[in-house]
Parts: structure tokens; C-alpha cells; sequence
């Protein structure tokens, strides 16, 4: 079977475990990993793997590999992708943002991804908007959420400088997503590191609150199930930690993410639900650009 070809621009912690989880891809053929530091160990692993390891940045790649890629997977800051937004752009290149720089439309695989498969650049806004917009878009589809409130806790060993650097458009990305892709009439977002030894996995919890008049418990309950089983068919490490909460019009939801382990350990669930998610639309755009070619 034929492959589309992908490079990771970023060989921090996510472009790492991207790197990890493409070599198991049937339809993604990973071809660089794009960094500018030549120590990182990112781009010691590429080069051990047999992969075309780059540390002049984007600008190198473009330059003198541009053929080596039809989608290019940004994992580096929401302050450069802006500035790689224009340059992939302008080669014809698909881009899969996985900062929350949001210049394209946002993307929550278990969601929206067929609306947007013909994006060039596609936004997967942040690990607590992948982690909880889907939850929030499946208590919506049943009765109408007027606001949305998410708390992500990420384990500190976990938050890496590019997530550090990132805060301000964590919660500004994610508070946008909970409405325009989960449906909320307002959203709000907040992220919590937690220094806690040893690490705690990832946890988020969801506060939906609906119309008045328009709860319908079992309805919801079971949309939330479907959904939970939706997200697990790209990461198997999501899953509800106990039984939604209903109290009035509020519905309350507490979620756990378990990383595979590919990169950093287990805890790392908010690096997992990026990757996986980042995966599961590039995986969906080749199969639409294979199936294309054949027509």
C-alpha cells in the first residue's frame, strides 16, 4: 500500500513521541524530523532510526528537502508556528499544528475531522482541549450547554519548555475549541501543573452546564459513553475515572488520561492525547489523498 510522506518540525518531547508512534503507521511514511539543536535528543534518535535528521529548522528543510513531505507535523511553539504557517503555506505543504497557535481550523478527531480533511493547516488546539471538547460536544448533541468549564491537571515532569511557553494560548485556545467545537455557548479553560511525586497521571474534569428544562440524564449519560469509547479507538488511555455527576442543569464529568509509554512514561497523557490525535488526522487525510489518486 502506498504511503503519504510526513516530517515532525520539532524534536522536543512531542515530535519525539510522534516519531515513536508513525513508525507503527500503515498509511504515514515518516521521512525527517526538523530541529535546530543538533544534541537534541530528538534528532540523535531520528538519526539512529534512519531517519533524515535536520538542525537548520524549517528554513534548511524547505530549502533542500521540500519533496520529502506532503504533511508537515508543527511541534514546536505557538509564537513560531505562526511564522511556519506562512512558510508551509507557500511550499504546499499540509500542516498539523500541534500548538495552540490557532491559524487554521480546529480539529478534535472524534468530533470534526471529516469537515475539515481538506484544510491546509489544521489546529489540534491543545491536550485539555483534546481531552475534554469531545465530552463537552457529547453532552450538547443531547441538550444544550450554555457553559462549559474545563480543569486540566498535567503531571510538571510532563510540561516541557514548549508547554511552559504556551500557557497564555492554552487557556485562550482551548476556552475558544470548548465553543467552536464543542458547542458550548461559553467556554472557559484552566491548566494546572502539578508537582506531585511520583507523577500523577493526566486529569481533567468537565463542568457542563445546559439549558434549564433540557436535561435528559440517560440521553446524556450514554453519549458520554459513546464518545469516551470513540476517543479510546486512538488513545486507549482515555477513560471516565467515575460515573458522571448530575446535580440540576450542571452535569460534571471527570476524565483520566494514561500515556502508551512510547517516549516519556505512562503519566504523560497530555503528550499522548496531542500525538495520537495528531496520528489519527494525518492518518485520515492520506487515506483521503490515496483514495483520490485511485479515482
Amino acid at each position: 500500500m502506498s504511503k503519504v510522506k510526513v516530517a515532525i518540525l520539532g524534536s522536543g518531547n512531542i515530535g519525539t513521541d510522534l516519531m515513536m508512534k508513525l513508525e507503527r503507521s500503515e498509511t504515514l511514511e515518516l521521512t525527517a524530523v526538523i530541529g535546530i539543536d543538533p544534541e537534541s535528543d530528538g534528532l540523535r534518535r531520528a538519526r539512529e532510526l534512519g531517519y533524515l535528521a535536520i538542525d537548520t529548522g524549517l528554513q534548511g528543510f524547505l530549502e533542500h528537502h521540500a519533496d520529502k513531505a506532503d504533511i508537515v507535523f508543527d511541534a514546536t511553539s505557538a509564537k513560531a508556528h505562526i511564522r511556519h504557517a506562512k512558510m508551509l503555506k507557500e511550499a504546499g505543504i499540509k500542516a498539523i499544528d500541534m500548538t495552540p497557535a490557532a491559524r487554521g481550523p480546529f480539529v478534535v478527531p472524534s468530533v470534526n475531522m471529516g469537515a475539515n480533511i481538506e484544510a491546509d493547516n489544521i489546529n489540534l488546539i491543545t491536550c485539555g482541549g483534546q481531552a475534554t471538547i469531545p465530552m463537552v460536544h457529547a453532552v450538547n448533541r443531547v441538550s444544550p450547554v450554555e457553559y462549559a468549564e474545563i480543569v486540566a491537571t498535567i503531571s510538571s515532569r510532563s510540561a516541557g519548555p514548549g508547554t511552559r511557553a504556551n500557557i497564555d494560548e492554552f487557556t485562550e485556545t482551548t476556552s475558544l475549541g470548548i465553543v467552536e467545537v464543542g458547542g458550548a455557548k461559553k467556554g472557559k479553560a484552566i491548566i494546572i501543573l502539578n508537582p506531585a511525586e511520583p507523577p500523577i497521571l493526566m486529569r481533567d474534569t468537565v463542568y457542563c452546564l445546559v439549558e434549564e428544562g433540557a436535561m435528559n440524564e440517560a440521553k446524556i449519560l450514554a453519549s458520554i459513553r459513546e464518545m469516551e469509547k470513540n476517543v479510546q479507538s486512538y488513545v486507549p488511555g482515555y477513560r471516565l475515572r467515575t460515573e458522571p455527576i448530575f446535580d440540576g442543569n450542571k452535569v460534571t464529568i471527570f476524565l483520566e488520561v494514561e500515556g502508551a509509554g512510547d517516549y516519556l512514561p505512562t503519566y504523560s497523557g497530555n503528550l499522548d492525547i496531542m500525538t495520537a490525535a495528531g496520528v489519527k488526522v494525518a492518518e485520515e487525510f492520506a487515506k483521503n489523498q490515496l483514495a483520490k489518486q485511485l479515482v
